[in-house]
């Protein structure tokens, strides 16, 4: 089976068309921009009318942790899918260009800066004389801090080595410290919180990073058989991923909003309002990978399917905005 591309709907038409890649390039930086507004104005509208007060810093230090888990979900995602890819025979050598050095980059400086406010006692610094580097080693959230720092930075030189998939290892690290990071030791079973979250980022991380992925391989594959396979393996990989971050988000909310209040504090509360906006994203995310199944299975051409994957990514950019967002939020009960 050979897939082409259909014809230019533009061809022969004696117009001037404009390029395709324009479009779309405006496109996603456009959505780019509106991700990143997000965690920044996000915090005022979602406190407004709950009596809570906002943190200082709580909109820099949202987009911070927006810019941690994407660039989380991208190396993540590179070797999930490379691995996939393995699997499948015929796969054409060629690979799309490796953004994880970018990432790891852009996670070091995320990393650093939520850093720097832990290190002023939660507080953003007003000067490099307010950071209590030495600081960072007395406490337990300071260590934290510390080893996502680290563990970016490994990873980055992982991966502009020889043997990138190395990097697995100290971006395991950067998990296992954000899901302690999470959940003090004064909060009620700590460790439990702590295993949810674990497996919550990881699979949100192979999702995301991995549809991102396949979709970029996708194009490099143009008209490969084995670039359907690929998008058709991913699919039931991603099947079973929604299933345990649906579990594991559920089961997290429970523990902070008892079934009795949560009706009351999705709307009442800063935390709760975001969210529920969370939940229905991930519900538009999770009917847009319904489509692509159905067009994957149904379609002449299975590459059809690449359209509602392209809007699943895009919807899953702002899923990663808004779970920055809500980790800034003060969460409604205290333990």
């Amino acid at each position: 089976m050979t897939l082409t591309r259909p014809p230019s709907r533009t061809a022969g038409t004696g117009r001037h068309a404009r390029p395709a890649g324009t479009g779309r390039t405006v496109a996603v930086l456009v959505l780019v921009v509106l991700a990143a507004l997000i965690p920044v104005l996000g915090p005022s509208p979602a406190l407004h009318g709950t009596g809570e007060a906002e943190a200082p810093g709580t909109g820099g230090i949202a987009l911070l942790r927006t810019v941690l888990f994407a660039a989380l979900s991208v190396p993540v995602g590179e070797l999930f899918v490379n691995r996939l890819t393995r699997s499948l025979p015929g796969a054409p050598p060629q690979r799309p260009r490796n953004w994880s050095p970018y990432a790891a980059a852009a996670g070091f400086v995320a990393a650093l800066g939520l850093a720097s406010v832990v290190a002023t006692g939660n507080l953003v610094p007003d000067s490099v004389a307010d950071i209590d580097v030495g600081g960072l080693y007395e406490s337990r959230d300071g260590k934290l801090a510390l080893l996502e720092v680290n563990g970016f930075l490994a990873a980055g030189l992982c991966a502009t080595s020889r043997r990138p998939g190395l990097q697995v290892w100290p971006l395991a690290a950067v998990i296992v410290a954000e899901a302690l990071r999470a959940h003090p030791t004064t909060e009620y079973s700590p460790l439990l919180g702590s295993g949810l979250t674990l497996v919550h980022l990881t699979c949100a991380s192979l999702w995301v990073g991995g549809l991102l992925y396949v979709l970029r391989t996708l194009r490099q594959w143009r008209g490969a058989e084995a670039g359907p396979a690929l998008l058709g393996l991913y699919a039931r990989v991603a099947a079973v991923l929604l299933a345990a971050i649906t579990a594991t988000g559920v089961c997290s909310s429970l523990r902070r909003m008892p079934p009795g209040t949560i009706v009351d504090q999705l709307t009442d509360t800063a935390y709760g309002r975001v969210l529920l906006a969370k939940v229905i994203l991930v519900a538009a995310v999770a009917a847009l990978a319904l489509w692509a199944r159905i067009r994957l299975s149904r379609a002449p051409d299975p590459l059809d399917a690449c359209s509602p994957a392209r809007a699943e990514v895009v919807a899953l950019g702002v899923v990663v905005a808004v779970s920055g967002l809500l980790t800034a939020l003060p969460v409604p009960i205290r333990w």
